[in-house]
């Protein structure tokens, strides 16, 4: 998997080497509404029901960086590399991007008269997080506010914390609070009833203290409308969100899977042994309708040959985002692996454009172009 750790402090994902004297890394033990819904998916028990992200968005959601003390010198350079992800994205559905009043004029400059920027405080770009996950209920789209804490307090986010609230009273989204602290990231649905979790972002004293990974599953279950819960290990502490599944592995389709792989010659590490006991958990697990499930490597890049700075830059393109029509990669600059990646991709998306997206900055920071993309499920409109 790729190293999460960044370089530099404190963007998202920061060394957490500052607390390795706190406790030992571990692995852990094995242990939206469309639409349209997804086939198979229509004879679901009444309730709520988070949809896949390749069903239909009404929108993409998006947050504009906002704090120079978190990136630094960065701060424009990634401010760039957001603005190329939301044109991209803009060409295939609506984007919203979310801007702090004061930079407003600065968002619109930079994103074009093809992205919608709304004036809501936020501190930084990391949608995924920090917009509420959806799910419909009786034909309507609700709102779960999944109570961003900063990855578990590890840093301040007092406006992002609020931005579930903020936007969906802001769009007449019907909101409801879950009864857990958890991030989009962490989260990963083939909208038929099976999520894919990491155990260290979740079943984790900094987001739910005491609870138990049963009573984090039944509230999960519950409140997104999931029938089969797969546990993966994860990494705990060393990076800020505790090993998100949207950098391990992702669904492209019902029993299908994409798994994060580390470029052949890389070391060992926890990031890798992670991958090996989430191929290893889902070559024995099933989904909720009782398939097996197909599991694909998709490789990383040569470390030698991207183009992205820093020690600890997270090259995984596991971290890809489907939209109406098309599929957003990053590219990294190795010619090859970005190739290899991007026919994978488009291989499991037939009839979507695979786009790849140069996001250097951004991924020095500890993320990717799915952590920066919130879908909002429904049909655009005209």
């Amino acid at each position: 998997m790729a190293h999460r750790l960044s370089h530099r402090l404190p963007p998202r994902r920061s060394a957490l080497r500052l607390l390795a004297g706190i406790g030992a890394v571990t692995l852990g033990a094995p242990a939206c509404g469309p639409d349209k819904v997804a086939e198979g998916a229509a004879a679901a028990a009444p309730g709520p029901r988070m949809g896949a992200e390749w069903e239909r968005h009404a929108r993409t959601f998006m947050a504009w960086p906002a704090l120079r003390s978190v990136w630094g010198a960065d701060l424009r350079s990634v401010c760039e590399d957001i603005a190329r992800v939301a044109r991209a994205v803009a060409e295939y559905e609506p984007v919203v991007m979310l801007a702090r009043p004061g930079q407003v004029a600065a968002a619109r400059k930079a994103c074009g008269r093809g992205v919608e920027v709304v004036p809501l405080a936020v501190d930084d770009l990391w949608a995924r997080d920090t917009v509420p996950v959806f799910v419909e209920d009786d034909g309507k789209v609700t709102g779960v506010d999944l109570n961003f804490n900063g990855w578990g307090d590890k840093q301040e986010h007092s406006n992002d914390a609020r931005v579930g609230r903020a936007l969906l009273s802001q769009y007449g989204i019907p909101r409801r609070k879950a009864p857990l602290v958890a991030e989009g990231g962490s989260l990963e649905t083939d909208g038929e009833g099976t999520l894919l979790v990491t155990e260290s972002s979740v079943v984790n004293d900094n987001r739910n203290p005491g609870k138990s990974r049963d009573r984090v599953e039944a509230e999960l279950k519950r409140t997104l409308g999931i029938e089969k819960v797969v546990w993966l290990a994860g990494v705990r502490g060393q990076d800020i969100t505790d090993a998100h599944v949207d950098s391990l592995v992702r669904f492209t389709a019902p029993g299908v899977v994409l798994l994060d792989e580390a470029h052949p010659g890389t070391p060992a590490d926890v990031w890798s042994r992670a991958a090996d006991q989430a191929k290893a958990v889902l070559s024995e697990a099933r989904d909720a309708r009782g398939r097996p499930f197909e599991v694909i490597g998709l490789p990383q890049p040569d470390p030698a040959r991207i183009t992205g700075e820093g020690d600890d830059f997270v090259s995984t393109y596991i971290n890809f985002y489907v939209a109406n029509g098309a599929v957003f990669m990053p590219r990294f600059g190795d010619r090859g692996a970005d190739s290899r990646a991007r026919s994978i991709l488009r291989e499991h998306f037939p009839g979507r454009d695979v786009v790849p997206v140069r996001i250097d900055t951004i991924a020095a920071g500890g993320g990717g172009i799915h952590c920066s993309t919130h879908d909002q499920p429904g049909r655009p409109a005209d």
